[in-house]
């Protein structure tokens, strides 16, 4: 918004800025897996005072004294990445220059206060850094205007990762993708970096697609009607730097030669062929419901079964993730810190008993339903088996 000095702004409201720093209105800077900010203060601060939570740790906002107290109506919001708190900065319509030049003028509340005011402010939040609003209330409704393109917005604004996820699905239900998307999955570019991170067995052939945690070694995994010579085969994991999701694993597949791969074709389940795609009972894909997926043998699957129902037997109550694996990414997440969120988000288990090696990995955004593709030669025999997990285009 033209009207005013905001540069000007930053450096008159510093004492403002430390004063309510120390108070109340600072968001937590923590966020959960869905990337929602976290809340403590505010929710207990919601009880005491009865202020509805419209956005949970939103954080702090610049607001025009004369919106709080009544003298003015909300008029102009725009956001600035190097502002206080969430950048958010509001002025009302009797708002001039001279007003708002006096930091006296000026305070720093929780962005839900505003929105106690104007509702409407909610929809607009998750607007990025740079945003420029014109609010308008007419016979129409109740509604903003990019002060910069003259875009009316009418509808709530989705969370970054929640736009993100949903644009990724809707791309993962298709049936085929161009054959360009396979190559450039593992690409190394300004986002994607391929990363090896050992051998997995296969002492059968047989491979299945599963999430370990939930449903490796039951009758719910999908075991693939093509087999692959018994061996020892690289997992290769594509990950991808995101700046709106963070470190995400984009693509994971089992490289079964060197040898060019000329197109995919989708793996089938077992006792299925691509004619029978379609067909009722058929499904050419397999659940994840514990944001993790893994290649895997056949009968590695069947010891894996057995080696946790024996692990549970002799841990009565424990959960074989939090309480088992969660240590081992962890140390993953040592090793390789740099690609892997916290958490970790890959791990090359080594069963004992068998020594079977067991790639798991994160499954892209996290659970949902994913296929696998074989990568074929000019040959027509398979190179590699990839899994999709997100678009890098919408990252």
């Amino acid at each position: 918004m033209g009207l005013f000095n905001r540069k000007k702004k930053e450096k008159e409201l510093e004492a403002e800025k430390a004063e309510a720093m120390a108070g109340k209105a600072e968001a937590k800077d923590g966020k959960t897996k869905a990337g929602e900010p976290k809340t403590e203060n505010t929710q207990a601060e919601s009880k005491e005072t009865g202020m509805k939570q419209y956005i949970k740790g939103a954080g702090g906002t610049i607001v025009s004294k004369s919106i709080l107290e009544g003298r003015s109506k909300l008029k102009w919001l725009f956001r600035q990445e190097d502002g206080h708190g969430n950048g958010w900065i509001a002025f009302g319509d009797t708002d001039t220059q001279e007003y708002v030049d006096n930091p006296e003028n000026m305070t720093v509340v929780d962005f839900n206060v505003l929105a106690n005011i104007e509702p409407a402010v909610a929809n607009v939040f998750y607007l990025p850094y740079g945003a420029d609003l014109e609010f308008r209330k007419d016979e129409t409704g109740v509604y903003f205007v990019d002060a910069r393109t003259g875009e009316e917005i009418r509808e709530q604004v989705k969370p970054p990762l929640q736009e993100i996820f949903e644009n990724n699905l809707k791309f993962l239900n298709k049936e085929t993708y161009p054959e360009e998307f396979f190559q450039s999955l593992f690409q190394r570019g300004s986002m994607i970096e391929p990363v090896c991170i050992g051998e997995a067995d296969f002492p059968t052939g047989e491979i299945v697609l599963s999430d370990p945690i939930v449903y490796l070694g039951s009758k719910y995994m999908v075991t693939l009607e093509k087999k692959i010579p018994k061996g020892s085969y690289p997992v290769e994991l594509s990950i991808c730097h995101s700046q709106k999701a963070g470190l995400r694993i984009a693509a994971a597949r089992l490289v079964l030669r060197d040898s060019q791969t000329v197109r995919h074709e989708i793996a089938m389940p077992k006792g299925s062929d691509k004619k029978d795609r379609d067909k009722p009972g058929v499904w050419a894909f397999f659940g994840v419901d514990a944001g993790l997926a893994c290649f895997s043998d056949v009968l590695a699957a069947e010891k894996y079964r057995d080696f946790i129902s024996v692990w549970k037997k002799e841990n009565p109550g424990k959960n074989e993730y939090y309480d088992y694996f969660a240590s081992f990414f962890r140390k993953s997440y040592e090793m390789y810190p740099e690609i892997q969120r916290e958490s970790g988000d890959f791990l090359l288990w080594q069963m004992p008993g068998t020594g079977y090696r067991l790639p798991m990995f994160a499954s892209g955004l996290g659970d949902g339903i994913y296929s696998g593709y074989w990568g074929l030669g000019a040959d027509g025999e398979p190179t590699e088996l990839v899994i999709p997990f997100l678009n890098p285009e919408y990252m």
